[in-house]
């Protein structure tokens, strides 16, 4: 396989395991990049190596054998942990950081997550317990998949590598298909196969004795701090971003980073290239449309840090990638920004083998405008139920019958946020399919299996779980949780791994997120302006111009895509027998949304999603589907 993959692992208490466990080969490209890979048990994840090349293979144990440990990621504090490792009397072989894992535990068994700094999934299989640990960092960078089986618990980093145990059935989860449906990607705990979960972000999973327990072990404490001096807090957010990307460029390989010409990537950069010995390596993607390229944004950082600068211009000729992210892809994901996130990383690979990025700044700092609509929306009261139905009503036809940005479109968003709780708005503002929208295009089978399902649940659970006091914080809270590692991190980590690079986010380290989850709202979010704290806080770093300039997003010109160059592909796929056999969907209901497409109305995030689902099917879920195989790539090695 291509990339980063995870090797299908299943375990039982079988003596011979730990044996089996120690047989391990390193698999090397062509450009002499290692994966530390374990084929012979079958048990752990491929990983990139970037640190500990020559010493780094994997499964690691201790000194008796009786803790083994497989991992993918990377934990930014290791030295720190081996040196106290070490004086505590541990033997460790190697020099990374790996190994750290099984001798953590030894000291602290599963609360060893407490001491990680990082990205990460990892198994530590105790023998002498007959006990398996799995974990997944805090935010959700790194995937983790498992299912039960009898006796057996099977796990990987890829959920096409669990596909590849025969026992395993391929039936789709309708409610996790229910889900993809509203989210765009299918959220955690589910999976898009029946009987396959997800570890969420900031979990682990105990199986001992045939029992598995999943528990959270971390979600960042929103409570309010004491007085916060606005001075004070800038200078903070600069030392905290200084430090966590200073210890994120550590690395045996070329690191440069993803200049988007934002303020999180525009910050990530300054940071970089005040603590680098050299000229800092940074890379864009743009777009034909000038509404979607910020390739003269990335440019201003470029020539005032004077980076080694590389772009890519991503056309419509250019989407016969399509096949290839429907491989890449595990699950159905329908973030067109895949398509810019795929190029970015393909032309950073051939300069790099790390890339940093500033993923998590919207989270962290309150960046995104759905938050200031958001804020301004709670200032308006909860409507009585007979006027709200109205209301919600004739909101949702100002809506369909706007564009863009429009001072109508805004309108018609109030007027339908005025009808519902805070969760519920929220919810229904980071919907693709609405409730109704799903259940006309259903067929009659589905339409009855998934009767009283209600996606939006997800959202308004997480809502109400947060310890913030404010609906702002509970937001934040809510897209850290669900948006973030469902999408985000989903998108960049497929988009990298299938390139052989390693993506790393500064804004994500939890020292951070912690400090930034405590700042009170005003430092977030003020009347229509996001971000307030952070962008005072580098405004020294940055040219001034790039802080007048409106957020615009990792977007592509998808709905012009699909009645250009995509439309006989979209027709296509999503008409012929192949998808009407399915049984899913209504035919006529799929025509009908393709029509109003092609005739001026924008229905291209719901296309989008009804694609990517096909194509994903087409490759994965079928007998015939490309699962294991990809143009150019072997099975067993890259």
């Amino acid at each position: 396989m291509c990339g980063i993959a995870g090797t299908a692992s299943t375990l039982t208490p079988d003596p011979g395991l730990v044996r089996r466990m120690c047989d391990v080969i390193v698999h090397r490209g062509p450009d002499g990049a290692g994966y530390h890979h374990d084929e012979h048990a079958s048990l752990g994840m491929r990983r990139l190596a970037i640190i500990d090349v020559a010493t780094g293979d994997q499964p690691v144990r201790n000194e008796d054998g009786t803790v083994v440990a497989v991992f993918n990621g990377e934990i930014y504090n290791y030295p720190e942990l081996r040196d106290e490792l070490v004086a505590k009397g541990h033997r460790l072989r190697g020099r990374g950081d790996s190994e750290t894992l099984v001798h953590l535990y030894e000291e602290h068994g599963a609360d060893l997550v407490h001491r990680l700094r990082g990205m990460f999934a990892f198994a530590i299989w105790d023998r002498t317990r007959q006990r398996l640990l799995l974990a997944r960092d805090r935010v959700g960078k790194k995937p983790l998949y498992w299912r039960a089986d009898g006796p057996s618990l099977h796990f990987a980093s890829e959920l096409k590598s669990l596909a590849q145990d025969p026992g395993m059935s391929r039936d789709i989860d309708l409610v996790a298909l229910h889900h993809y449906l509203t989210y765009q990607y299918v959220p955690a705990p589910w999976s898009i196969y029946e009987g396959v979960r997800k570890i969420p972000p900031g979990h682990l999973l105990v199986w001992e004795g045939g029992r598995v327990t999943v528990r959270r072990y971390w979600q960042p404490d929103r409570t309010a701090g004491g007085p916060v001096d606005e001075r004070e807090a800038e200078e903070r957010a600069r030392e905290l971003l200084l430090e966590s990307t200073r210890i994120r460029m550590v690395s045996e390989r070329p690191v440069g980073a993803f200049l988007s010409g934002g303020i999180d990537s525009s910050a990530v950069v300054a940071a970089m290239a005040m603590q680098s010995s050299g000229r800092v390596k940074t890379f864009s993607i743009g777009f034909e449309d000038s509404r979607y390229d910020e390739r003269s944004k990335a440019r201003l950082v470029a020539e005032h840090y004077g980076t080694d600068h590389h772009e890519m211009v991503v056309s419509g000729d250019m989407l016969d990638i399509l096949p290839r992210l429907a491989w890449h892809f595990d699950e159905p994901f329908a973030d067109s920004s895949a398509i810019p996130s795929f190029y970015v990383a393909q032309l950073s690979r051939r300069h790099v083998t790390v890339a940093l990025n500033g993923d998590g700044g919207d989270e962290c700092f309150g960046g995104y405008q759905r938050y200031a609509l958001m804020n301004q929306a709670g200032r308006i009261p909860m409507l009585p139920r007979g006027l709200a139905a109205v209301s919600a009503r004739v909101g949702d036809l100002v809506t369909r019958r706007s564009h863009g940005r429009s001072l109508p479109r805004r309108l018609g968003r109030l007027m339908q946020f005025a009808a519902e709780h805070p969760s519920r708005r929220y919810a229904t503002l980071m919907s693709c399919f609405k409730p109704e929208q799903k259940f006309d295009l259903y067929s009659d089978p589905l339409r009855e299996r998934l009767a009283g399902t209600d996606s939006r649940l997800l959202l308004e659970k997480a809502f109400r779980r947060s310890t913030a006091s404010t609906d702002l914080g509970r937001i934040l809270d809510v897209d850290l949780l669900t948006y973030l590692p469902g999408d985000l991190l989903v998108k960049v980590d497929i988009s990298t791994m299938a390139n052989s690079l390693e993506a790393r986010s500064p804004f994500l380290d939890h020292h951070l997120l912690e400090w930034a989850a405590r700042l009170p709202d005003r430092l977030h979010v003020r009347g229509g302006h996001t971000k307030m704290l952070l962008k005072r806080a580098v405004a020294p770093w940055l040219p001034p111009e790039l802080l007048t300039f409106p957020k615009q997003g990792f977007g592509v010109p998808l709905a012009a895509w699909l009645r250009g160059e995509l439309r006989d592909l979209a027709h296509d796929v999503l008409t012929d027998d192949t998808a009407r056999s399915r049984g899913l969907f209504r035919p006529h209901a799929v025509r009908d949304l393709l029509r109003r497409h092609a005739g001026g109305a924008d229905h291209s995030a719901r296309l989008w999603a009804l694609l990517q689902f096909e194509l994903w099917h087409r490759a994965h879920a079928e007998p015939s589907g490309l699962v294991g195989v990809e143009a150019g790539c072997s099975r067993t090695g890259v």
